[in-house]
């Protein structure tokens, strides 16, 4: 139970790390404050970083990655299409992207709390990858 706990936590944080790293492309080069597109690139660095990370664990459990839902992959790109259509601005894409964030975050605790049996370093990781998105969702609040 504790390595298949282990290779699902690690799979969601995997895919969640993906569907941000998209999520962020999609909306980066809409950017006009500097700033902003600043914090995207170095929020979009983190997340590859993790992914790689992540990887390295899969691999070693031998594992295979997980792609994001694609399902998930498609209402997010049609929302934030559909959004950005409407008004296409900074503060638009900081609230598309805290929304993304708090969708992650609340994932990835349901999914720490589901796989309970996981391993210690899967834990952490995922608790990283939390950590990297409430930071982004609060440096993101004075774009809003």
């Amino acid at each position: 139970m504790e390595k298949t706990d282990t290779i699902k936590l690690l799979q969601e944080c995997d895919a969640g790390s993906k569907m941000a790293v998209t999520s962020i492309d999609e909306l980066m080069d809409k950017a006009t404050d500097s700033e902003l597109a600043e914090l995207l690139e170095e929020s979009k660095k983190h997340h590859e970083k993790l992914g790689n990370d992540l990887h390295s664990m899969l691999n070693h459990k031998e594992s295979d990655e997980k792609e994001p839902n694609p399902m998930a992959k498609g209402m997010s790109k049609l929302k934030i299409n559909f959004k950005m259509g409407m008004d296409n601005s900074d503060a638009m894409i900081a609230e598309l992207i805290t929304d993304g964030c708090d969708m992650g975050v609340k994932s990835l605790y349901k999914y720490m709390n589901q796989y309970k049996a996981a391993e210690e370093p899967a834990k952490d990781i995922c608790k990283r990858l939390i950590a990297i998105e409430e930071e982004l969702r609060d440096k993101l609040r004075k774009f809003l």
